[in-house]
């Protein structure tokens, strides 16, 4: 019986890097396009962190590659029609529940934010509009200056231009829905 090939997981931060030096960018130039330090892009690139899926859209956009292709896994065909792809960091966990809409202006994750945690690093921002809806939990979205603290079942709507942060400040597991819209 002939043996199925297993494809090797590429990291995020690995594909991130191919896609820049495949375009001769430095990183100070998608550290300018980003707004990221080059510290945490070096970080991105090395693997040491994780970013945010907004950061990864404000990065993909910079590079102009579609962010589906930092998301995806390689994945047999028919594995890649039945599961959306689920991703942990450090923090917290993102399932793409729109797989299939790397070219699509809207995107919508569900997220698990871990008890007390957030998403570590530096604030993030991405060019669009993002919906956040919690499902269980309670969390803290600190908009520019504003904070915002959403129970279950609030929703917050907010230009994702603005630099913004998340934070479970509960005790339990907070799980949300995220919608994204990037133009």
């Amino acid at each position: 019986m002939p043996r199925r090939k297993v494809k090797k997981r590429v990291p995020v931060g690995q594909k991130i890097k191919k896609a820049r030096t495949g375009k001769k960018m430095k990183l100070e130039q998608l550290a300018n396009e980003t707004g990221f330090s080059t510290d945490y892009l070096k970080e991105i690139e090395s693997g040491k962190a994780i970013p945010p899926v907004g950061a990864l859209l404000q990065i993909s956009r910079a590079l102009e590659i579609d962010s589906g292709a930092l998301l995806k896994e390689p994945e047999s065909k028919l594995e890649s029609r039945i599961k959306a792809h689920t991703k942990r960091t450090k923090n917290y966990a993102y399932t793409t529940l729109t797989p299939g809409a790397e070219n699509k202006h809207l995107k919508a994750f569900l997220v698990t934010v871990e008890s007390k945690q957030d998403h570590k690093g530096v604030g993030y921002h991405h060019e669009g509009e993002e919906f956040v809806y919690v499902l269980t939990g309670k969390i803290e979205v600190v908009v520019g200056e504003h904070v915002n603290v959403l129970d279950k079942g609030d929703s917050l709507h907010f230009n994702s231009g603005i630099r913004h942060k998340m934070t479970n400040v509960s005790d339990e597991s907070a799980e949300l829905l995220v919608v994204i819209y990037s133009p």
